[in-house]
């Protein structure tokens, strides 16, 4: 009699045990991460790491935990414009000022208006001037757009159609916000010595936002502004 070749029936592929799932080194996720983000010469988001980091990586885990790695170190981790980006600790900024090129500091009109542009957005220049109090030069809003901080958004449905301004994501890298609702309130203010004396009942610092839409007192800009043109055409509808 033949063997019973039933018994020797090789195992179905169903029945091999299933193939391990491969789950990232975190540590060596995190280097790689970590490596990016040092030679980065600007910050990166979240996705632009995803993007070079081994698939399945956590990458919200990693940047929390970079982040806590190097919180008492002389630089941090920090998030700027929803993007990340190492930076010298605040405390150690005195033992690099000899090092830093001096850049041209902005007048206090500037500052002024880029204020003003940051907490009103979108906002005019006919606007800003009515806040401030007083004439708004031209050359100031050309100057805080070749900073590359403001950025002109749209015009006015009203009349002469004006440009409105708002800020941009350098501006957020520049002054280390994450978001713009990052910049301070009334009680922070008035905590570092901006507001000073008894506050108008009625007083209220605006919440600023930056979002990209337009609202609808906005119109689109025309095709002749988005164009790198003289600045001095960007005014048109407001001389």
């Amino acid at each position: 009699m033949l063997p019973d070749m039933q018994d020797e029936v090789p195992e179905t592929m169903e029945d091999e045990a299933p193939e391990a799932i491969h789950v990232p080194d975190h540590g060596e996720a995190m280097r790689i991460a970590e490596a990016l983000l040092f030679a980065s010469a600007a910050p990166l988001s979240a996705e632009e790491l995803a993007g070079r980091l081994p698939e399945g990586a956590d990458v919200e885990k990693i940047l929390q935990d970079l982040a806590e790695l190097y919180a008492l170190r002389g630089v941090n981790l920090v998030k700027v414009a929803g993007k990340w980006t190492f930076r010298t600790a605040s405390d150690l900024s005195f033992v690099l000022a000899r090092d830093v090129v001096e850049q041209r500091k902005l007048s206090r009109a500037a500052m002024e208006t880029l204020a003003i542009i940051a907490y009103h957005q979108p906002v005019t220049r006919a606007e800003i001037e009515e806040i401030r109090g007083v004439a708004t030069s031209k050359g100031t809003i050309d100057l805080l757009l070749e900073t590359g901080w403001i950025r002109l958004r749209g015009r006015r449905k009203a009349p002469g159609r004006p440009v409105t301004y708002g800020t941009t994501p350098a501006f957020l890298e520049h002054f280390g916000l994450d978001a713009i609702e990052d910049l301070p309130g009334l009680e922070e203010l008035k905590g570092a010595g901006f507001i000073e004396g008894r506050v108008p009942s009625d007083f209220s610092v605006p919440i600023p936002s930056d979002a990209d839409a337009l609202r609808e007192d906005e119109d689109p800009l025309d095709d002749d502004l988005l164009q790198p043109l003289d600045m001095h055409q960007t005014e048109a509808g407001e001389e």
